[in-house]
């Protein structure tokens, strides 16, 4: 049986393939992604368990043999655990992505009178949304176990704004990815990959001067440990340095070499 296609009303053939129509896509699937959280809060759940059992581990299991000079090691290590979250959060968007290709909804789209870049934005933005509900717990629980931010209202905002910043970067790469690997299995696996190293090769755990010269040049520079410095500099008030325009520019880079290229594999495979 043929599925025909809605036919296209007056109001919406004058913003189909405008940026007013394409905001408006964006915003009607970011919708469709929200309302999966409350018909599986189960996702949702287990997704805030791992700030929780990363705050508690490295606190409790290896803080005491971690030495972190001129700071408390719970201070320390928040910042870290956040940004960490937020890339491990933006996995999501791939496997959503992958999913939603295997099971035709894709191609249900594509029938609609849509912007084929909605498709993708959508689901990103839905996971900002997500990321920012899990990174509220965190905060708490690192509020709970002697985490001080001693940010101003300055401070909070440079913070807030790094970590959307960051949702939104590492979830075009994770959607990058949804669209090469064909398996939501694998695609996880293939972000896992290259996320393992540059979370635990970096300063979001521990200091960079006590690794080898070689892995301290790379750790220092690499975005995480960038984005992790930024982000302890705007909670604790300390001075930012490089790092802080150097945080936002790893995003900004990022998008603007994912984006286009992820839209532009989108088209091109759903079009095949």
């Amino acid at each position: 049986m043929v599925t025909r296609a809605e036919p296209v009303t007056p109001d919406r053939a004058l913003t189909y393939g405008t940026l007013r129509g394409a905001i408006t896509d964006t915003l009607v699937l970011t919708e469709r992604s929200l309302r999966h959280i409350p018909r599986v809060p189960e996702q949702l759940i287990f997704a805030t368990v791992n700030p929780i059992i990363f705050v508690l581990l490295f606190r409790y299991v290896f803080g005491g043999a971690i030495l972190t000079p001129g700071m408390d090691y719970t201070d320390f290590l928040m910042a870290g655990v956040l940004v960490q979250t937020v890339a491990f959060g933006a996995v999501n968007s791939g496997i959503g992505l992958a999913e939603d290709m295997k099971r035709g909804l894709v191609d249900r789209f594509r029938s609609l009178p849509m912007a084929p870049s909605a498709v993708l934005s959508g689901r990103i933005l839905a996971d900002v949304v997500r990321n920012a509900l899990i990174i509220v717990v965190g905060v708490l629980v690192g509020l709970a176990v002697g985490f001080r931010p001693t940010a101003g209202v300055a401070g909070w905002a440079g913070a807030i704004a790094l970590l959307f910043l960051v949702s939104l970067a590492f979830s075009w790469i994770s959607s990058l990815i949804g669209l090469l690997v064909r398996d939501a299995e694998g695609v996880q696996s293939a972000n896992y990959v290259w996320l393992l190293p540059l979370t635990f090769a970096s300063s979001a755990f521990v200091p960079t001067d006590s690794m080898p010269t070689g892995l301290r040049v790379f750790a220092e520079y690499q975005p995480i440990t960038v984005i992790v410095d930024a982000l302890r500099g705007f909670l604790l008030d300390r001075p930012l340095g490089w790092q802080g325009w150097g945080a936002f520019a790893w995003c900004f880079v990022i998008v603007a070499v994912c984006a286009p290229i992820a839209v532009r594999g989108f088209h091109l495979r759903a079009t095949r």
